[in-house]
């Protein structure tokens, strides 16, 4: 599961009949089953994935590249070949497949019959397969897009040539669309502080931070919930399935939460007093592998997914390049800290030893306790003034590349099993971990290396004395209250660390989140329209406006107390908008945005994004429609100062 170099040529010289997939395996994304031979006519990519593995999760970006760029000609699908024994249950892929905003059909690959029968034996591993039905070629790992795009421009070359290509697009039955909406959308992390009396979470997949007391009065919330790595007011910032979270305070009283935003592959810091989101770190792309980090925001990272803080230094679970990376906080200097960057589980010296998808931190103030989720072990790492080793203190088999020594054993040190454990909290001398693909919460004497089941067991929603959990993420503690971010459920439960009484966090006064960009939603809330306008004839070197003219149905008047959302971009050369986002409680219809035309002979377009709440007077009915206009236009002299942007509800 190491990424590899990203390939050069993955033509083959003797094109081979790609193997038809087996008859009545489960499908996913899609209202029946799919066949090679009814796909004859398309170009089509096979996805080898499992979902817990973070080089599959790196490869998506350039599975939704490819899927809009070539939306005529390639069909993808996902064959979702498990590692852990977890993820070989249909439902758990469709949950980690609603995650990740897959936009295409998923086999279900029982006793990985498709991956023998392409003879794969790494993931993620591209197979191309050209009109005929025919393996033009594979990769394995990340950081293939390039290789992969000019092969299938090739291919469209080829056969368009021939009129042995379809064209007409395919759409599929995504079960994105029937989801009902919750208030929470996988939430990853928690974060419990006792002293303020606050709870932060990570709602993930809603893409914002939820700011509430211990009692869930919802208090603020950063983030938009659309896809973005914007700063700004928390009612303008947008983050990218954000995950672990710290808090820092000043002598002064001022309050800081550090967010691991980690599909942005960056960190950012909240103002709690003034509201605000600053990117501290990462450029918001992905690092290279082998990357040595840098400073701030010119140094890129790669998929950050716990944080903890240790005086003026933020630890980063570096889970993409399996390190621990340090961020001091003072110069804004990021560099590996533990971790050789190779994937596996080997202890010994800070540089050397080597971790596997590192995804949950905590500290005893001398050791980094992490849960080290592909090698499912429980791993210690000395702090400065307290050692240079990393060790194992229970899980994962012998020591090695060897990552499949997992299941659901307790006991001590190397005789336990995990299953991909993504969370950790140590408090008065006990390590809680979130043995993730168990379903359970154990505790571990961090000094004997024992673990325990603590609450737990089988997959579900139960409360009470005998809770159940589905998929764990994320622990805190607070007094006497360990918080657990129950993922698959959606929910914040809350253990009573003396009675083990557990009850689910009702959250009170939490906005809905708003949709996320159309082309791509998270999870659609509603139907989205595209409306693309006549071309327009701006004038030259004019101050002008961009004009959003949304009409109401009669009785009708935008929701003050609802999240409306305006984002807007231009495309090509001739217009430079002076502001592109318009906060909540700026939101009034028409809405006008200022923007400065070039000269004339330039041509572009105005895409404008927005989702309007809006309720009836009479029986208080609330609505929401979210909108997408395309605006091109041509800079030329006698040309208007005014794009407007019509649209009736």
């Amino acid at each position: 599961m190491r990424p590899s170099e990203a390939a050069t040529d993955m033509s083959s010289k003797n094109l081979i009949r790609a193997p038809e997939f087996p008859a009545n395996f489960t499908w996913l994304n899609t209202d029946k089953p799919l066949s090679l031979r009814a796909l004859r006519g398309k170009i089509v990519l096979l996805d080898f994935w499992t979902y817990g593995c973070i080089n599959c999760m790196h490869v998506i970006p350039d599975l939704h590249k490819l899927e809009r760029k070539y939306e005529k000609e390639l069909v993808i699908i996902g064959v979702h070949s498990a590692k852990f024994s977890n993820e070989d249950e249909s439902q758990n892929i469709r949950n980690a497949m609603l995650r990740y905003n897959l936009q295409h059909p998923i086999l279900v690959d029982e006793k990985m019959k498709v991956w023998d029968a392409y003879a794969v034996n790494a993931w993620p591993t591209l197979v191309l397969i050209d009109p005929e039905g025919r393996v033009e070629g594979s990769v394995a790992g990340e950081g293939n897009y390039d290789i992969l795009d000019q092969t299938i421009t090739k291919l469209v070359r080829q056969f368009g040539a021939k009129g042995e290509i379809n064209t007409t697009p395919v759409s599929f039955a995504l079960d994105a669309a029937k989801v009902p909406n919750t208030p929470l959308w996988y939430p990853g992390k928690v974060l419990a502080d006792a002293e303020d009396n606050r709870l932060f979470i990570a709602d993930s997949n809603h893409n914002r931070i939820v700011i509430a007391d211990l009692e869930g009065h919802v208090e603020a919330v950063a983030g938009t919930g659309v896809l973005g790595l914007q700063d700004g007011g928390f009612a303008e910032a947008t983050f990218s399935n954000p995950q672990g979270m710290a808090l820092r305070r000043t002598p002064n009283g001022d309050l800081t939460l550090f967010v691991a935003d980690t599909n942005n592959h960056a960190i950012r810091a909240l103002d709690l007093k003034r509201g605000t989101v600053t990117t501290i770190a990462g450029t918001g792309q992905q690092a290279s592998l082998r990357a040595q980090g840098g400073t701030g925001t010119r140094a890129a990272l790669s998929s950050p997914w716990d944080l903890q803080l240790i005086g003026d230094t933020l630890y980063i679970a570096m889970a993409g390049p399996h390190q621990i990376w340090a961020l001091d906080l003072n110069s804004k200097v990021v560099i590996p800290y533990a971790g050789s960057g190779g994937e596996a589980r080997r202890d010994g010296a800070l540089r050397d030893a080597a971790l596997a998808q590192p995804s949950g931190l905590t500290t005893d103030g001398k050791h980094l306790f992490l849960a080290d989720s592909e090698s499912s072990s429980i791993r210690a790492v000395d702090l400065p003034g307290n050692g240079f080793e990393v060790r194992t203190l229970a899980g994962g088999g012998d020591e090695g590349s060897n990552l499949f020594a997992f299941g659901d054993v307790d006991g001590e040190g190397g005789k336990v099993r995990l299953q991909h454990p993504l969370g950790v909290a140590y408090n008065n001398g006990v390590l809680y971990v979130a043995d993730t693909y168990n379903h359970k919460i154990k505790t571990l004497d961090p000094r004997m290396g024992s673990i325990q089941t603590f609450l737990g067991g089988g997959r579900g929603d139960a409360e009470g004395a005998q809770p159940q959990f589905y998929e764990p993420g994320g622990l805190s503690v607070a007094g006497d209250n360990l918080y657990v971010a129950d993922t698959n459920n959606h929910k914040i439960k809350v253990v009573n660390l003396t009675t083990k009484q557990t009850s689910t966090l009702t959250l009170t006064n939490l906005p809905a989140a708003q949709p996320a960009e159309p082309e791509h939603p998270v999870r659609p809330a509603v139907e989205d329209n595209i409306i693309t306008l006549p071309v327009a004839n701006l004038a030259p070197n004019t101050q002008g406006e961009l004009v959003l003219d949304v009409k109401l149905p009669a009785n009708h008047e935008i929701n003050p107390a609802a999240p409306q959302r305006l984002q807007a971009r231009a495309e090509g050369q001739g217009i430079t908008l002076t502001k592109t986002t318009v906060a909540a409680g700026q939101f009034n219809l028409p809405l006008r945005l200022p923007f400065t035309s070039g000269k004339a002979g330039e041509k572009g377009a105005a895409v404008v994004s927005t989702t309007i709440y809006y309720c009836s007077h009479d029986k208080g009915l609330c609505k929401v429609k979210s909108l997408r206009f395309r605006a091109p236009f041509t800079v030329q002299d006698g040309g208007t100062a005014k794009l407007t942007l019509h649209a009736q509800l």
